[in-house]
């Protein structure tokens, strides 16, 4: 029987291609208002967090520090009570195939990166790091939009949203209170909730970013949800081209975008760079 060899868009990229160089890092002392600070200041959804001599420890995310929120802990609560540990890695010259295997499998969103001889870390693969990588790739190729559309004989047979969405999206009301909003992203691990007036229409976003900076700033989190969300919300509609969909939130430097039918206010679902 003769061995089929399937190859895919990743197949032959090695992990030190989609990487990011810059760890965000902090000991495991630090206290939990300086890596909320640190989230913030370098847009980034993790922290590694080190011992003393340097060794990593585990890791802090976004939702880890929206749990200690939540649960009231003080802002000055050393973040080693509230890491996850170990952190898991992967090698900079391991197939970004397998990386992003160990990332399905542990239902993780980022490895960490250490180099070909496995003792130092040198970076820190994420969803966002695969997929702008993967755009620019795509991009070039023959058979990206551009190209097909400036082609007489060619119609475009690209993945529409609604084929790799989340069908469904948390929502809450605008006097809804901010522990409301963390129990329903917590119950259905979404990153963002939306959130709507008293007569159902969309009238802004909470993202674990927004809840960050209302931790930071000792917002009470019996607070409405409508005196913290952002605006606009960013949506597109269930048929649009998902290349079109990716660029805006690579080029907006967004993670997730809601996704309508037909009227703008009819929300069904979600598209984030993990679907991507």
């Amino acid at each position: 029987m003769p061995v089929i060899d399937r190859k895919t868009v990743l197949s032959g990229i090695r992990v030190v291609e989609a990487m990011r160089r810059r760890l965000v890092q902090l000991p495991r002392l630090a206290a939990a208002e300086q890596a909320v600070r640190f989230t913030i200041k370098y847009k980034v959804n993790a922290l590694l967090i080190h011992e003393t001599h340097g060794a990593p420890a585990g890791v802090v995310s976004k939702t880890d520090l929206m749990g200690a929120y939540y649960a009231g802990l003080p802002l000055q609560t050393p973040v080693e009570a509230i890491m996850v540990a170990p952190p898991l890695f992967c090698r900079a010259d391991d197939s970004l195939e397998k990386a992003l295997e160990t990332m399905r499998t542990n239902r993780v969103h980022r490895l960490y990166v250490l180099d070909p001889g496995g003792e130092e870390t040198v970076g820190v693969l994420a969803y966002p790091d695969i997929v702008g990588m993967l755009y620019r790739l795509c991009h070039k190729c023959d058979r990206s939009l551009t190209r097909i559309r400036r082609r007489k004989d060619g119609a475009s047979d690209c993945f529409r949203v609604a084929e790799v969405m989340s069908p469904s999206a948390f929502s809450a009301c605008e006097a809804d209170s901010l522990a409301t909003v963390m129990e329903g992203l917590s119950a259905h691990r979404f990153g963002a909730a939306l959130i709507r007036d008293l007569e159902g229409v969309p009238t802004g976003v909470i993202s674990k970013s927004d809840l960050m900076m209302a931790y930071r700033h000792g917002v009470p989190t019996d607070t409405p949800s409508g005196q913290v969300m952002s605006r606009p919300v960013r949506a597109c509609e269930e048929g649009s081209e998902l290349a079109v969909a990716i660029k805006h939130m690579v080029y907006s430097d967004i993670q997730r975008m809601f996704v309508f039918k037909g009227d703008p206010q009819n929300i069904v679902g979600t598209l984030s760079l993990s679907d991507a």
